[in-house]
């Protein structure tokens, strides 16, 4: 039994339950699709987040953020790409595309130091970072209908089937990330894991408002009848339907010229490995 001197607090404790009963379910923390890594930033990376953060780092802010302002009110295409590693993809589109600006976000201190280092060897103008959480930023800062362009490339597939709910392609990110693209707007995605890249354009195809630009249709191989979506099942995890396991889909691209192959890439291309390209565009 609570003694008498805690009587007070907890009768204080159940009024303020009783009074708003709806603030506790307010907030209900979505599963990240990240984990933050301890990897060591090297000398000459914070070299570079010292000298060239102030220009090039945007902070996170719980505002809408002016893209044309951000890149010195440039008029350009806007491309957002999310999770860019080590920045090796992203600086060479970059320069490739100097006709189009490029918002990357990335969680990591050395990735963002490594991309910050490359802007400074490469010269580049057209690249602004965002060290923060990408559905945040896509949330808070990204208005609707802003974007020309996604890219997301190698997220980690969460090989592991408990895990795949962490994945961050799913049906809810998705409409997040339509919502932010203009018309016209294109969206596209690389992996290396076969699963993931089914769970991809399984996902993506459902979205009304895409379109997938293959010509190929093929079959599901890595879903089996075990994965089917049950009734109680997460409604933040993806599981197909029977007749999706039972349909040939429109799904994979070639790669399209402006996305180098890395020396990752590489390496698992020479090993037999697969790599899985979708673009889609928005109606």
């Amino acid at each position: 039994m609570a003694s008498k001197r805690l009587l007070p607090t907890l009768r204080r404790s159940w009024r303020n339950l009783s009074a708003k009963p709806e603030r506790q379910f307010d907030r209900i923390d979505r599963i990240r699709s990240f984990v933050l890594r301890t990897g060591r930033t090297t000398t000459a990376q914070q070299r570079a987040i010292d000298e060239l953060g102030p220009q090039f780092c945007i902070p996170f802010q719980d505002q809408k953020l002016d893209l044309n302002k951000a890149f010195n009110r440039s008029t350009n295409p806007k491309i957002l790409e999310i999770g860019f590693g080590m920045g090796e993809t992203t600086a060479a589109i970059a320069q490739l595309r100097s006709q189009d600006d490029f918002l990357a976000i990335e969680v990591h201190p050395p990735g963002i130091g490594a991309l910050l280092k490359r802007i400074g060897e490469m010269g580049l103008t057209n690249l602004r970072l965002i060290q923060h959480d990408a559905v945040e930023v896509l949330e808070k800062m990204i208005l609707p209908e802003s974007l020309d362009g996604i890219h997301i490339y190698f997220a980690d597939p969460w090989h592991k089937k408990r895990h795949h709910k962490r994945r961050l392609i799913q049906a809810a990110f998705t409409r997040l990330l339509v919502s932010r693209l203009k018309s016209g707007g294109y969206v596209h995605l690389a992996t290396d894991w076969h699963n993931y890249a089914e769970q991809m354009f399984l996902v993506l195809n459902a979205e009304q408002s895409l379109i997938n630009t293959s010509v190929a249709a093929v079959p599901v191989e890595t879903f089996g009848p075990e994965d089917i979506a049950q009734e109680d099942g997460a409604e933040n995890e993806f599981k197909p339907s029977r007749a999706q396991l039972e349909s040939h889909h429109l799904a994979y691209v070639e790669r399209p010229s402006y996305r180098p192959i890395t020396k990752f890439e590489t390496r698992g291309l020479k090993l037999g490995h697969g790599v899985w390209d979708l673009v889609y565009q928005k109606k």
